[in-house]
Parts: structure tokens; sequence; C-alpha cells
């Protein structure tokens, strides 16, 4: 037996203590310091250690370092996981900063305590290689963004959304866990390289396709695919939206990157395959076609999520080196992207306290700076160039071509995923009109604080440069 180096565990869970720790300081900090300061005050301490304890683990990733694993494999850092860990706490850092100003919960320090909670179950599960830790990490972080969806507890939507989310979601991990025992027995082993090779030995059984279904189930609620979507338009409109921004993007970016180690696990068998396309067309069709229909823009955007987590699918499913690169760009750029479409919806929703498309109506008179972001981002998110949703969607797509386990399905679905972000575009411009074209009986400017105002710009200009200057993306995988 291997023995144990708890250096190397230390190493690589040094970002997720940081956060712990961190997390432990906020509610002391709150509760004992600040419990009878006003709101705000509590709200703008509690998210700025949150945020400060973000950029710390954030700097411990900087630094180049070799590739190391601990306890036996089911623990790895390298250049990919630590750049994905960067990604999802810039993104925690981003969802923190523009969350200051909400209101929707006089507990402020649990509030910022879950997000970095959740945000070190995102981190876990990036560096997870083994079947128990992935499981034990995903619990982790759904556990935590369950209670944040209900944390508006002011609106009957916020509660029914977490009862909603939280029902599918442990349906999904009793399938998921299910599946992970069958794979198993199978292999004898939770580790997914020897899961991978032994089942590359063994003929296909029916207890084998039974365990791909399971896990498919399970992992395809985590990324909100088809037909396993059903939560998320409802816990998109009713969570508070630095909640909905934060299950939107890192939630996300995490889920991928396991869903990419599993795949490793089991793409040499036919059906993971077989499982993966029919998420992948059910999710492009039916996100695209019910965001046509929709009038909450928090609503479009969850459709616009399970098209997006459909195109992303194929990548996983054509599994090359270059289709999984492929799909962790696409990744990290689209939770940028939607976590400023999420923050411009919250202003709005402060400003006229709904998030229905006529709210939108005249934003570009009332807040030409915010609505010229939204511009950024919903065309972006529609795949139009210069903009770096273009570029990461043709990427994805030209490795998928060019895999060859894509030979008999590549083309047709490619031209499937073009189809949909054609479509999709229609109801991004819907939103658009609104800002642009139609006119608001409400002349009153969006009130927007100079750091809001920051941030927006700063995601809108990462956006743009990120599209004009693609290799930024592979130089940022670089660093690290």
């Amino acid at each position: 037996m291997t023995p144990v180096s708890y250096g190397d565990i230390f190493r690589i869970l040094t970002p997720e203590t940081i956060l712990e720790v961190v997390s432990l300081l906020v509610l002391f900090v709150d509760l004992a310091w600040l419990r009878r300061a006003s709101q705000a005050v509590r709200m703008r301490t509690a998210s700025l250690l949150g945020a400060f304890g973000s950029l710390l683990s954030l700097l411990w990733l900087l630094p180049n370092h070799a590739a190391i694993s601990a306890m036996g494999g089911a623990l790895v850092s390298d250049t990919t996981v630590a750049a994905l860990q960067a990604g999802i706490l810039g993104l925690t850092v981003l969802v923190l900063l523009l969350g200051i100003r909400e209101r929707f919960s006089r507990n402020p320090g649990e509030y910022v305590a879950l997000v970095l909670l959740a945000t070190t179950g995102m981190l876990l599960v990036a560096a997870a290689r083994d079947l128990l830790l992935i499981f034990v990490s995903l619990e982790l972080l759904s556990l935590s963004l369950y209670v944040l969806a209900a944390f508006a507890k002011a609106r009957a939507a916020s509660a029914e959304s977490a009862l909603k989310y939280y029902l599918f979601g442990g349906i999904s991990a009793a399938f998921m866990l299910f599946g992970f025992s069958y794979l198993y027995g199978l292999a004898g082993t939770t580790y997914l390289p020897a899961i991978a090779a032994r089942l590359s030995q063994l003929p296909l059984s029916p207890i084998e396709l039974v365990a791909f279904v399971l896990v498919a189930v399970g992992l395809g609620f985590k990324v909100a695919a088809a037909p396993f979507h059903l939560w998320a338009p409802d816990t998109y409109a009713g969570a508070p939206a630095p909640v909905a921004a934060l299950i939107a993007s890192g939630s996300k970016v995490a889920s991928f990157a396991v869903l990419i180690a599993v795949t490793a696990a089991l793409v040499p068998a036919w059906g993971w395959t077989a499982a993966l396309l029919c998420m992948a067309a059910a999710s492009i069709l039916l996100g695209n076609l019910s965001a046509l229909v929709q009038t909450s823009v928090r609503r479009i955007l969850a459709c616009s999520a399970i098209a997006h987590a459909g195109y992303m699918l194929l990548g996983i499913a054509a599994h090359t080196t270059a289709s999984n690169q492929a799909v962790l760009v696409y990744a990290l750029t689209y939770a940028l992207t939607t976590v400023g479409a999420f923050a411009v919806v919250a202003l709005v929703e402060r400003s006229t306290g709904s998030d229905r498309l006529d709210a939108f109506a005249g934003l570009s008179a009332r807040s030409p700076l915010v609505a010229a972001t939204l511009l950024v981002f919903l065309l972006s998110l529609a795949g139009i160039p210069p903009l770096v949703g273009f570029w990461v969607k043709f990427q994805l797509f030209a490795a998928v071509l060019q895999a060859p386990a894509a030979t008999g399905w590549g083309l047709g679905m490619v031209v499937l995923a073009i189809a949909g972000s054609a479509v999709s575009l229609y109801y991004y411009l819907q939103v658009l009109k609104r800002a642009y074209v139609t006119a608001s009986a409400d002349s009153s400017p969006i009130d927007v604080t100079p750091l809001e105002s920051f941030l927006l710009v700063l995601l809108a200009a990462a956006v743009l440069v990120l599209g004009l200057f693609p290799g930024l993306i592979s130089g940022f995988f670089a660093m690290f």
C-alpha cells in the first residue's frame, strides 16, 4: 500500500482550507462584533471578507507548481485543475462583490459563509478523481446551494425554488450513488483511472448499461441537461440573484470538470457516448425552444443555460484532449458572461421590482452603461463575433468535427447546435429590443454604485478582449 503523504494532501487542499478558515471568520465577525450594526454594514463587511478569502486562495494557486496527487490519486493538482479552481474563485469574488447591496437576508454572515462552503465543494470537485470523493464534494456543493436558494425568506418564490431544487437534487444524488456503486461492483475500485482500465477489459453487460444511465441522470442534473433540467427555470427565477449567478457559473464549471473526469473512465463503452449525445440533443432543442415563450429574463437565462449545456456535452462526447480543453474554456467564459448578465438583471430588479421583459424597457435611456454591458453579454451568449462567445463555440465545434469518435454523428450534431445558436439570437434580441427600442413610462435612472459600474465594465471588457485576442485564454491556463 502506498503511504499517505499528508504534505501533498495539505498542498492540494490549501485553497479549500483558506476558504474554510475565512468562512468561520465571517461568522465570528458578523455574529460577535456586528450583530447590532445595520444590515448594510453587515452585508458589506461579510461580502468583502468573503471576497478577500477567495482572493487569498486564488493567490495561492498562481505560482507555477508541478503536478502532484495524493490519497492514491484520488486528489490531483495540475495546471488544468489549478486553472479551473482559479476561475471558480474569480467567479466567487465577482458574485460576492456584485451582491454587496443585496438585502434579501437578515443573516449576511451565514449567506457569505455558505457561498464559501459551496465554493469549497466546487474546488474539491475539480480536483477529485475518486467516486466517493466526487460524491461527497458534490453533496457539499449541492447542500450549500439548496440552502442559499431559499435565503430570500420574504419571497415565496425563493422557498418554492429551493424546495424543487432540493427534491430533484436528492433524487438525482440517489441515482448517481447507485450508479457509482454498480461501477464499483464491476471494477472493484472507486479510483477513476482504475475503473477505466477494468471496464476496457470487460464485455459490455446490462449492469454496466444500467450504471451508465444512473450516473448520467445524476450528472445530467448537475449540469442542467435535458431531460433532467426541470429544476433550472424555477431555481434561476426564485433564488436571490447572486445565488442564481453562482449556480449558473461556478457550479456549472465544477460540474463539467467532474463530468469530463468521469467520462475518461466510461467513454470506451458506446452506451456512455450514446447517453451523452441524447442529453446534448435534448438540451439544445428543449433549451432553445422553451426560451422562446418566456417572459422572465431569469427564465430566459435558465433555458439558455440548458442549451449551452447541450453544446458542451458534444465536446465531452467527442472526448479528445482538444475537445475537453474546449469544453473547459467554454464553461469558464460562459460563466463569466452569465455572471455579468445576472448582475444586470439584479440592478433592473432592484429598480423596478421585476425581471420580466417589460421591466427592461427604456434601459438604454435610464442607464446607457448598464444597457451597453447587457448588449455585450447577451450577444456573446448568442455567439456573435468578435465577442468571446463566438470563438469558444467555434473552437468547440471544430474540435468535435475533428474527433475520431465523432465520425458518425459529429456533423449532424454540430449542425443542430448551430441551428440552436441561431434560434437563441432571437430570444436574446427580444431582451435587447426592450432595452434599446421600447420606451418606458419610468424615466428615472437606474441606481448603480461606482463598484457595480466598475465590475460591469470589467466583465464586458473581458468578454470583448478575450474575443478579440482568444490566445489570452490559453495564456490563462499557462499561468498555472
